[in-house]
C-alpha cells in the first residue's frame, strides 16, 4: 500500500477508534516488516504468513530495539499497554485490509502474549531486582 494510501487509511480507523494514537500503527506495520525479515535471516527466503505469536515476539523485539529502556512509555503514550492491545491495532489493520490474516488467526490468540513488565522493565533492572529469568535480547541493528 502506497504511504498516502496508508496514511488515509489510519485517518478513517482513527476517525473510528480512537484508542490508539497514529504513531502505534506505523510502528506495528514496522513491527511486520521487522518480524518478516528476521524470519527470512533465521531461515529461509520463503515468505509465509507470520502467526500473531510470532507478531507479538517481533513487537518485542523490535521495541527493545528501537526504543531500549523508554518503551513502556512511548507505548502507553500511543494508547497500548498490553498485547491484547497489539491484538486490536492488528485487526483493526486487517479491516481495513492493510494487513491479511489465515482463517486460523484471531485477536484472542494476541491476549496470550508477554506481559510488559516483564518484556520491557525488567531487562534494564540490576539482576538482583529481577522477578523473572530474561527473554530472548533484541539483536542488535546491522551496520
Amino acid at each position: 500500500m502506497p504511504k498516502n494510501g496508508l496514511l488515509q487509511t489510519l485517518d478513517t480507523l482513527l476517525e473510528n477508534d480512537a484508542r490508539y494514537d497514529r504513531e502505534a500503527y506505523l510502528f506495528l506495520k514496522e513491527a511486520l516488516e521487522f518480524t518478516v525479515k528476521q524470519k527470512r535471516k533465521n531461515r529461509t527466503n520463503e515468505v509465509r504468513h507470520v502467526t500473531p505469536e510470532e507478531l507479538i515476539d517481533g513487537v518485542r523485539l523490535f521495541a527493545l530495539r528501537e526504543f531500549g529502556p523508554m518503551v513502556p512509555t512511548v507505548l502507553e503514550t500511543w494508547g497500548v499497554k498490553n498485547c491484547a492491545d497489539i491484538g486490536e491495532i492488528v485487526f483493526n489493520l486487517i479491516r481495513a485490509g492493510v494487513f491479511g490474516k489465515n482463517d486460523t488467526d484471531s485477536i484472542e490468540d494476541f491476549q496470550k502474549g508477554f506481559d510488559f513488565h516483564e518484556a520491557f522493565v525488567e531487562p534494564f533492572l540490576p539482576a538482583s531486582k529481577r522477578t523473572s529469568a530474561p527473554l530472548k535480547a533484541p539483536q542488535s541493528p546491522a551496520a
